[in-house]
């Protein structure tokens, strides 16, 4: 049964407001270096990409409203995520002294990481505090991000803003902030298994509803084929990683909800590739079954590398439908067809529909153009704008809950709306 999953993180007014704030505040912004993604990709493998962000204090309110009636345009468009109780905690909110917090995201590698930024930079210029951004050149350099934690808690900052590339990896440091008084706030991704007293608050996308709604989407143009079909097919599924929490939540969202609407359907279904995926996929069957579910994970996580693993899936003939879970991944995948020419919309026709996650202009344009059935994109901006509200907040000693961001499905009759196109960045 197709899961509804209702939109109510903000206005499409609102997400308009912050991205034309970015760019207009009266306050003034300084920048330590170049943080875009071709900065990122230029510096030398243990360089840090880095920004900051600093703004004056501001008379005006400490938040604008957000509006929580933003409506999905269709069921299977919906949106993941509900903040409307945990963004009234900064209600009012305003920052007790200037304060400074170092935010570390996965990497500058792609866009996404651009569009946060100009998240934090509209919370700061708000509330008159400041930031430093900083990342390592790929979100595989896990040691280098560890090196920039360790540091950052060294210096001893009122919060620490972090997007882990590896969960398991930060976990001793996150030890240590706990055991100083450092409340870290964890944005993009969550750390389920984070000691007592370090992660204050989560800003994040529901990642297991936001996949489970790529494979709503992707399952209508499928399940007639499915169906009738009279062999096995094939669904293929790459994943830029098995190690960072937002990518296994959102990878087995989409399994576990495929695993559910074929069996519903009366199919039999398996998953096989990647050791991590398959042990954790609820649901399951086993042996020869009527649908394969193949999961890829490259050895690091490059566009390249992901097309590698997208070709070999592309190019196996009971593939029928194939889903990138990032932008990364659903880069690798279109990198892949530029050789074999083979995603398309209409599978009775021998398309492969490709399904794709986040945005960028590369996605954007597969969209349009039909080359992608669709995607899901996140609010990175809305994650940063928050995560720089929620530190600023716990540095003023408030306690938090968590803060879910909205995930939408888009595709080329939508792909202009007002509740989609402002979450669409490039």
């Amino acid at each position: 049964m197709k899961r509804r999953v209702v939109a109510t993180l903000m206005s499409a007014a609102m997400v308009a407001t912050l991205l034309a704030g970015c760019g207009s505040s009266s306050t003034t912004s300084t920048s330590a270096s170049n943080s875009s993604s071709s900065s990122a990709s230029s510096s030398s493998s243990t360089a840090a990409a880095s920004s900051s962000s600093t703004a004056a204090a501001s008379s005006s309110s400490a938040k604008e409203e957000v509006s929580t009636t933003s409506t999905p345009a269709a069921s299977s468009s919906s949106a993941s995520g509900d903040s409307t109780d945990a963004t009234a905690q900064f209600d009012g909110l305003k920052a007790n002294d200037a304060y400074n917090f170092p935010m570390l995201v996965k990497s500058f590698q792609s866009t996404y990481w651009d569009a946060a930024q100009q998240g934090m930079k509209k919370a700061a210029d708000e509330l008159g505090v400041t930031y430093d951004a900083q990342g390592p050149n790929s979100e595989s350099d896990i040691a280098d991000q560890v090196n920039m934690l360790n540091s950052a808690i060294s210096s001893k900052p009122v919060g620490i803003g972090l997007a882990a590339c590896d969960t398991t990896s930060v976990l001793d440091s996150l030890k240590t902030c706990a055991s100083e008084g450092i409340p870290v706030v964890a944005f993009d991704t969550g750390v389920a298994d984070a000691p007592d007293g370090s992660i204050v608050c989560t800003v994040a996308t529901d990642n297991g509803q936001a996949g489970a709604v790529a494979a709503d989407n992707m399952y209508d143009a499928i399940k007639d084929e499915i169906k009738n079909a009279s062999g096995q097919v094939r669904i293929g599924e790459v994943n830029q990683d098995a190690t960072a929490l937002n990518i296994q939540q959102r990878g087995l969202g989409f399994i576990n909800e495929m695993i559910k609407l074929i069996k519903a359907d009366g199919k039999t279904v398996s998953v096989e590739g990647n050791e991590f995926y398959t042990n954790a996929a609820e649901g399951a069957d086993t042996g020869d079954t009527d649908v394969v579910i193949e999961v890829a994970v490259p050895a690091q996580t490059t566009v390249e590398l992901c097309s590698t693993e997208a070709q070999t899936i592309l190019s196996k003939d009971d593939t029928i439908a194939i889903f990138g879970s990032n932008q990364t991944a659903a880069e690798g995948v279109l990198a892949a067809d530029a050789n074999l020419s083979v995603l398309g919309s209409d599978v009775s026709n021998g398309d492969i529909i490709g399904v794709g996650f986040d945005a960028g202009s590369t996605i954007k344009a597969a969209v349009e153009s039909g080359t992608l059935y669709g995607a899901v994109t996140q609010s990175p901006l809305m994650m940063g704008y928050y995560a720089i509200y929620a530190l600023t907040a716990a540095a003023n000693g408030q306690e938090l809950q968590d803060v879910p961001t909205a995930g939408y499905w888009y595709n080329a009759d939508n792909i202009n709306d007002d509740d989609i196109a402002p979450n669409l960045y490039d």
